[in-house]
């Protein structure tokens, strides 16, 4: 079908209106920034909340975090292992680990969660 195609009373038809590629682009690159930006904002915020926190609230959380990852990595791989790595025995660690994920996330936000509410950037 043509574009400038008449219609069956005669008129033609407007084509549709097209995209500019430049501006598409720009208001694309400006979104990712504002997105980009946030994200920024937040890890930031996040730095500055544990600047006053002390060295034991530090190693807690790495020790923590390594102690999960040895558990999911290590300890839950021999359920599927012992049980002859048969489809059930992989979906009872898939079953497993995600209880077991679910669980350290909510232990590791009770206690190493920082508060980054009180800091405010200046936004102009």
């Amino acid at each position: 079908m043509a574009e400038n195609e008449a219609d069956s009373d005669g008129s033609e038809t407007t084509p549709p209106p097209m995209f500019d590629k430049k501006e598409e682009a720009e208001a694309a690159f400006w979104r990712l920034k504002k997105a980009s930006d946030k994200s920024r904002e937040e890890r930031v915020k996040r730095v500055l909340a544990q600047e006053g926190e002390g060295l034991l609230t530090t190693l807690g959380r790495v020790v923590y975090i390594s102690a999960c990852m040895l558990f999911d990595g290590v300890l839950l791989l021999e359920v599927p292992v012992s049980m002859g790595r048969t489809l059930a025995a992989w979906s009872l660690y898939v079953v497993l680990l995600v209880v077991a994920i679910k669980l350290q996330r909510d232990l590791y936000e009770k206690w190493f969660d920082v508060d980054i509410s009180p800091i405010d950037f200046d936004r102009q």
